[in-house]
């Protein structure tokens, strides 16, 4: 499973100095659901994005600090659906943190 980041930074409307960053994780279809449901209990993760080799995006997932588990179910079977589909996998995972 590969992985590989990048940082960028940016002010919020109170000034507060964040830094966003982007890490992508190459996943087979099989592990596709798994290392959805462990990003989301991660808790710092602002969005998920799945996309194919080429780099078509099969679903993008908004998530917020308080993401409770009846929203979490649907959000997996349709990750689950999209792994039958595809064999190979990008994960992007975008996190903002206060610096």
């Amino acid at each position: 499973m590969g992985h590989k980041g990048t940082k960028t930074q940016k002010t919020t409307k109170e000034n507060i100095m964040t830094t966003e960053k982007k890490h992508e994780f190459k996943v087979k279809g099989k592990e596709l659901v798994q290392k959805i449901k462990d990003l989301i209990h991660e808790g710092n993760v602002r969005r998920i994005i799945i996309k194919n080799d080429e780099g078509k995006t099969y679903i993008e997932i908004p998530l917020n600090i308080g993401i409770i588990g009846a929203l979490v179910a649907p959000i997996l079977a349709a990750v689950g659906a999209i792994a039958v589909l595809v064999t190979d996998f990008t994960i992007e995972v975008i996190k903002e943190e206060e610096e």
